[in-house]
């Protein structure tokens, strides 16, 4: 089978990057369960300081891949052990990202991107709703500005990004962006590492306690509903759905 998720360690720091180049990197079931072990052993392995998530060619994640997606359920599980896991995740952008995709960057602790990338919450335009993804974004983001992009799928750049709270930083080189954050890292107890993300992911777990489940059961009707059929047959025929006026 092909390896869809790689890992490399360097001084402290696992790098999980995506690589599925034939569906630009969307979160497949295979994709999905491939990087939710990878993160497993990730916080098994006491030599890991922090992890950095990252992925290959122009796209870190085209969102869930409609011809073969994960079980909701499985996506909940996915957000919450990066959210979850004893050792900081940081995102490394240097593509573009759509729909469930930003919920892998919501979910980061810290994400970083490079200037050229873009991102967009495309599933209103396919008939659904940003309903899952929602559990580690809504805690950390700006309601104000995160309601327009839910509620027009427009696309906006790295600055806006960072003006809603998606991206923590971002700049022309991405690597030069995260030396220091690494570097700090590095310099980081791994006691105080985990006990302060503790501290800082108890609101995001909250909202996972209390909101998987209804927002899981959202997402399933609405994927098996006659406009989100409609929205995605429109998408893979490269067509707008009947709804556009």
């Amino acid at each position: 089978m092909t390896e869809l998720v790689h890992a490399t360690h360097h001084r402290g720091i696992t790098t999980l990057t995506l690589d599925s180049p034939g569906n630009r990197n969307a979160l497949s079931a295979a994709l999905a369960g491939d990087l939710t072990d990878a993160l497993i052993r990730c916080g098994e392995d006491d030599d890991v300081r922090a992890v950095v998530l990252t992925h290959t060619g122009t796209t870190f994640c085209a969102g869930a891949d409609l011809r073969d997606p994960p079980h909701p359920d499985a996506m909940v599980g996915l957000l919450r052990r990066i959210v979850e896991l004893r050792t900081p995740v940081v995102a490394r952008v240097t593509g573009h990202v759509r729909a469930g995709g930003l919920g892998l960057l919501g979910a980061c602790d810290i994400a970083a991107a490079s200037t050229g990338a873009t991102f967009a919450f495309t599933e209103v335009r396919i008939g659904v709703a940003p309903a899952v993804i929602s559990l580690p974004l809504l805690p950390r983001t700006n309601p104000r500005a995160l309601a327009r992009h839910y509620l027009t799928g427009e696309r906006f750049d790295a600055a806006e990004a960072v003006r809603t709270g998606l991206l923590t930083v971002s700049g022309t080189d991405v690597d030069e962006v995260l030396a220091p954050v690494l570097d700090g890292l590095r310099r980081a107890s791994p006691q105080g590492l985990a006990e302060t993300k503790r501290l800082l992911t108890a609101t995001v777990l909250e909202t996972f306690d209390r909101d998987a489940a209804d927002l899981t059961a959202l997402s399933a009707r609405l994927f098996a509903s006659p406009q989100a059929r409609e929205g995605m047959t429109a998408f893979l025929e490269r067509r707008d759905p009947v709804w556009v006026v």
